[in-house]
């Protein structure tokens, strides 16, 4: 959602193509090297008086659907998997974007606190978010001393239990009150060849967070042909049932708006061809994963 006073900011995926989309950023501006190969992680710096830098996308500073109530949403720089569908494949790239601290992240999205209410706040979304996790954890550290709700939204990709990297990861949850989880296939092999990597380690980071009792929304993409079949689905539903503290599942369908990113970059579009699922696809899927019974984000507050 984009509102007058906040036409400077970008969308994830802007109608427009990609060129006059960047073009027309009044705000922010991007050193973005797309499509170089995928470099490690940004080196984060150690010293105390060193501040943790994160890569930035892009800034919403009013969404409606990225985590609960009114957000402003932080599109970090950087991801790994390389879904069929993404629509923005200029996130991908590590190490590239805007470099922006924590404060200065603060600062900008204080100017609409007045517009969240007991539920809204910060999200942090991607790319992948998790790439940046240093970043995420002073971010939502502050945040919180603020007493501003945060929200994760993650693919858990690079989610591990190797240390250090899990510590942090703990640190992190500390300080998070609901994430949002996106579940992309719950049959690992279908999920490598839709995304370039298995989900063993993503189903993990779910069932820490269920088990350490972390709010959190279910989400799942569905696309003809890659994640519409009622076998999968049917054993997603059944999965989830098996986890607790998820406050809502949604059914987000397929669409083809990034579509003209791929054209203006010179890259093919994997889907081409491919159309949204019908509503009765979305509907059957909606049964089948009983996203009906899943309605404590209607009345969620983040935990004391």
């Amino acid at each position: 959602m984009q509102t007058g006073n906040n036409s400077q900011f970008a969308k994830r995926t802007p109608p427009s193509p990609v060129v006059s989309f960047w073009q027309t950023m009044q705000r922010r501006t991007f050193n973005m090297r797309l499509f170089d190969t995928v470099s490690d992680s940004p080196t984060i710096p150690n010293a105390a008086h060193e501040p943790v830098v994160g890569y930035i996308h892009s800034i919403e500073s009013f969404g409606s659907v990225d985590g609960p109530g009114i957000r402003y949403i932080a599109f970090l720089q950087g991801c790994r998997m390389r879904c069929e569908y993404c629509h923005n494949p200029d996130t991908w790239n590590i190490g590239v974007g805007e470099e922006m601290t924590a404060d200065e992240i603060l600062a900008d999205a204080l100017r609409y606190k007045a517009f969240w209410g007991d539920t809204g706040g910060i999200t942090c979304s991607g790319g992948e978010s998790l790439i940046q996790i240093d970043f995420i954890i002073d971010l939502f550290t502050k945040a919180k001393a603020q007493g501003i709700t945060t929200c994760l939204d993650t693919s858990g990709g690079p989610f591990t239990r190797d240390e250090p990297w899990f510590s942090k990861f703990e640190q992190l949850m500390a300080v998070t009150d609901i994430s949002l989880v996106d579940i992309k296939q719950i049959d690992s092999a279908k999920h490598r060849k839709l995304t370039g990597f298995g989900n063993e380690n993503i189903l993990d980071m779910i069932q820490y967070m269920s088990t350490h009792g972390d709010d959190m929304w279910i989400r799942h993409v569905l696309i003809p042909t890659r994640t519409d079949f009622d076998e999968d689905l049917t054993k997603l539903g059944a999965y989830i049932k098996t986890l607790s503290h998820v406050q809502k599942v949604e059914i987000l369908p397929y669409h083809t708006m990034g579509f003209n990113k791929y054209h203006e970059l010179g890259i093919k579009y994997p889907l081409e061809g491919i159309e949204p699922p019908t509503p009765d696809r979305v509907a059957n899927a909606e049964a089948l994963l009983h996203v009906q019974d899943y309605t404590g984000y209607l009345t969620w507050r983040p935990q004391q």
